[in-house]
């Protein structure tokens, strides 16, 4: 049985969101896209980004 990650990279969650690497990146820094890190490593929570889909007023409330 396979479990599905709990997290994934910045490039991933870009992909399924469908922006670009970069704006991805950008919103994490400015805190639009939720993160962790972990040493060097950046990842997004899944549940950050269904949570992001389902309620998309919370990136409006973020923006300012």
């Amino acid at each position: 049985m396979q479990t599905e990650r709990l997290t994934i990279t910045v490039e991933e969650a870009a992909k399924e969101l469908g922006i670009s690497r970069a704006l991805a990146y950008e919103m994490a820094r400015t805190g639009k896209l939720p993160t962790l890190r972990f040493g060097r490593r950046l990842v997004v929570p899944r549940r950050a980004i269904e949570r992001l889909l389902e309620d998309p007023r919370t990136l409006a409330v973020n923006q300012g």
